[in-house]
């Protein structure tokens, strides 16, 4: 079944080339277009695409802002930002508002099919996974003469784990505090904004001692291993786009879930051979990025 696409961008023209590569590609069908933020919220909670094609800048609001809003009244499309601004700061920001990709202007039809291609094997593969865990699921009521059941939905580790593991962080003393903080987040039921950090922190303190003076000083040890844990993922990633800048991993990873300026002075730093084993981390823009592909995985 071919996605459904909706293009949201006051460029009129742009609005037009994106259509035609999606539909001459072969890669969907583009069920609406909207030239502005509020006209856009409208077509998509009536339409429901797969996928949203989101301008940066219009007129009447921003895309993350158009973005956040339809985050908030339950929109589970996937989104692709596009824009001609590269300030690193924005484009961070649009990463944590929930995008997958981001599209420079002027658009260049070879780029757009690539990440188009790309969301499409995602969700070919997300699709495929979850007929299996059906299939396994309705296999296991008839082997027992029970009737079939829906596949039971992962544990908050069994999401957050394997996107540490391909992060080479895993291993880490922090992967089990970010862990924690991850089931604490979960059980709160928010849509998608995390406490401070340092309430974060004294919750997570709060499960591993009960004296006061101990929760204190876990406070610190916490953020410390933390700190540890990221400094470890971005150099993992650093050094895996140095070998290969087009793999997968560090393609996904290094500017979601890092400054991507950082991930670039880190791989001059390996290049070089003048590790300073100082790494800058942004363990907010981590925990938040991470807080909304777990709610993404339980919901799935």
């Amino acid at each position: 079944m071919p996605l459904s696409f909706c293009i949201v961008d006051d460029d009129g023209a742009a609005r037009r080339m994106l259509q035609h590569i999606i539909e001459d590609s072969g890669l969907g069908e583009v069920v609406g277009t909207a030239e502005g933020g509020q006209d856009g919220v409208r077509l998509i909670l009536s339409e429901n695409p797969d996928i949203v094609l989101m301008d940066l800048l219009m007129p009447d609001q921003d895309g993350i802002e158009t973005i956040i809003s339809l985050q908030a009244q339950g929109c589970r499309s996937k989104f692709v930002m596009i824009s001609q601004i590269e300030n690193g700061d924005m484009v961070s920001r649009a990463y944590r508002s929930g995008i997958e990709f981001f599209i420079r202007k002027p658009i260049n039809k070879i780029e757009v099919e690539s990440v188009l291609h790309k969301i499409n094997e995602r969700y070919a593969l997300g699709r495929y996974l979850d007929e299996i865990k059906l299939s396994l699921g309705k296999l296991e009521g008839l082997q027992f003469g029970l009737p079939p059941v829906q596949a039971d939905k992962r544990t908050v580790k069994e999401i957050i784990q394997p996107i540490l593991m391909n992060m080479g962080m895993i291993s880490e003393s922090g992967s089990r505090d970010i862990i924690t903080i991850m089931e604490l987040a979960a059980a709160q039921e928010n849509t998608g904004s995390l406490p401070p950090l340092k309430e974060l922190y004294q919750m997570a303190a709060a499960t591993y001692k009960t004296v006061p003076a101990e929760v204190a000083k876990e406070v610190k040890a916490i953020e410390q291993r933390l700190r540890r844990a990221l400094a470890a993922g971005l150099t993992n990633l650093a050094s895996i786009g140095i070998t290969d800048f087009g793999n997968p991993k560090f393609e996904y990873y290094a500017p979601l879930y890092f400054d991507f300026e950082e991930v670039r002075l880190k791989m001059k730093e390996i290049e070089q051979g003048r590790e300073s084993g100082k790494v800058k981390v942004n363990i907010k823009k981590f925990l938040q990025v991470l807080h909304l592909e777990l709610i993404e995985g339980m919901n799935r």
